[in-house]
């Protein structure tokens, strides 16, 4: 596969309080739970759907 090594980087950048339990179930799968935390991914087709379902709440830090 070409994306054995990708990786990809996200910060949560808003509160997910007042958001649907599937949102927040999102940041939790993708290791957030606090403002500011940031988790290192592989870069998947999966990992990239997630991002953008709570795209409004994380970053893709460069």
């Amino acid at each position: 596969m070409a994306n054995d090594n990708k990786t990809v980087t996200v910060r949560q950048i808003s509160s997910p309080q007042r958001r649907p339990a599937a949102q927040r179930a999102t940041l939790v799968g993708l290791g957030l739970n606090k403002i500011n935390k940031t988790s290192t991914l592989q870069d998947t087709p999966a990992v990239r759907g997630m991002i953008a379902k709570v795209a409004h709440l994380v970053r893709v830090v460069e």
